[in-house]
């Protein structure tokens, strides 16, 4: 007889990785894969141009290896996730709050949004690069931003398509806000179901979960080298002037997470009345096996052993707000998302009024429930962004150079949005035990 085991007990997997210092050797990685890259770029003239492309090609392998397999996994470990969340949490706690956890989620996405548009217009990260000429074909490619009203007409189709007519197109697609909302509305039903019909499904579920985290465990030994080897590949084709310009805008980014992150330490103090660092002391651990991997879906089993045992967090809590918030609550990604437009926009020259800011906010806020939580998802989201915009989406490929340095930042702030939401949601809603909130006490140590 096999014996399965909840999802955040399936943590044992990453536990090697995380005793191994993997943000370190990440780091590492990073260092020495920028060495390379400028001793193989053709400015040097150290290496033929020939030679250095087909090298970058090789160096590219193992990052692309690495997120194959992440995407590879992540649709069945949601999808079961989420259901597992539902189904061994039938209480009424949890019924009732999950239309204020999706008004709670709607919220701190449009507070990153507002930080982003903030920290953007006021330090101006474009500039720098239009001073250089801006990106290539800015007028050529230009969508007219009057065509950004088309998004208000949609809003009544947009609202009715949340709900996928065939699921698995969206699982093939990979439309992450319709396969979540699909599993919300099966997980539902099999609650309704007797128990002995459920059983089979249950514990197929928990099959497909473990076999998730052992792909995962795979794919994240490939870390340190896919980290090398992108960093390596991009400074080798990336003209080092514009790469040194990106840094500023890089810089602007980091910055808003950092208040983002500030954000959410308030909450925390003035919602839950725990003291703050205590908190982000607590959550480390999960905090660097995110940085590392960039991928908010593969630290789920993690994330929920740390709200279950560091936090004191209810379990009916944690099993629910972190798949779904894996999911659709992308702050750091949102974040990223609205500061790379406008970056974007003044890279080209582009002018933005007042609507025009609007219409991105809300169409950012929509675009980052349904990110993939993967590396890399941000930016895959981020075209249709900016086409909404009216901004030319020839840059990306700039961006997407860079995106794996900003993806482990954000990530680490979307898994830290994730566990603030669950010690939130656990102070109204979680059932109260003996080790509730232990590590978090304001009491001097």
């Amino acid at each position: 007889m096999i014996e399965f085991r909840p999802l955040n007990n399936l943590s044992i997997h990453l536990d090697r990785l995380i005793k191994g210092r993997l943000w370190l050797k990440v780091i590492i990685g990073l260092i020495l894969g920028a060495g390379v890259g400028i001793l193989l770029n053709q400015s040097t003239g150290l290496v033929p141009e020939d030679i250095s492309l087909r090298l970058a090609d090789w160096l590219d392998l193992p990052g692309q290896i690495f997120m194959r397999l992440t995407q590879m996994i992540m649709i069945p470990l949601i999808f079961t996730s989420i259901i597992m969340g539902i189904v061994s949490n039938t209480s009424e706690n949890l019924k009732s709050f999950g239309l204020r956890l999706l008004l709670y989620f709607v919220f701190t996405t449009a507070v990153a949004i507002i930080i982003g548009l903030i920290v953007t217009l006021i330090l101006k990260p474009g500039q720098y690069i239009f001073s250089l000429g801006g990106f290539p074909n800015s007028r050529e490619n230009q969508i007219p931003i009057n065509n950004q009203t088309n998004i208000i007409e949609n809003i009544p189709n947009t609202i009715s398509n949340l709900i996928p007519n065939n699921p698995l197109e969206s699982i093939l697609t990979g439309e992450m806000l319709g396969v979540v909302i699909f599993t919300i509305i099966i997980g539902v039903a099999i609650t309704q179901l007797r128990q002995e019909t459920a059983k089979p499904i249950i514990r197929f579920s928990e099959a497909i979960q473990k076999i998730c985290m052992i792909i995962v465990s795979w794919a994240m030994m490939l870390v340190p080298y896919a980290v090398f080897g992108l960093i390596a590949a991009l400074l080798s084709r990336t003209g080092i002037e514009i790469f040194l310009g990106l840094g500023y805008y890089m810089v602007v980014v980091i910055l808003g997470l950092i208040i983002l992150m500030i954000f959410y330490l308030i909450l925390v103090l003035t919602i839950t009345k725990k003291n703050p660092f205590k908190f982000l002391r607590v959550i480390k651990e999960p905090q660097l096996l995110a940085f590392s991997t960039a991928s908010s879906a593969a630290v789920m089993p993690l994330s929920m052993k740390t709200a279950d045992e560091k936090l004191g967090i209810s379990s009916n809590i944690s099993d629910f707000v972190i798949p779904v918030g894996a999911t659709i609550n992308m702050d750091g990604t949102a974040l990223f998302q609205c500061v790379t437009t406008l970056f974007m926009a003044q890279a080209y020259g582009i002018e933005l009024s007042i609507m025009n800011l609007l219409l991105i906010t809300f169409t950012v806020v929509a675009a980052s429930i349904g990110t993939p939580a993967i590396p890399g998802g941000g930016v895959i989201i981020l075209a249709s962004v900016l086409q909404s915009a009216g901004i030319p989406i020839d840059g990306l490929i700039v961006i997407i150079g860079i995106d794996r340095i900003l993806g482990m930042f954000r990530t680490a702030v979307n898994v830290t949005g994730d566990l603030t939401a669950c010690l939130i949601f656990n102070k109204f809603y979680g059932a109260k035990s003996n080790k509730q909130n232990a590590c978090l006490s304001n009491k001097s140590e």
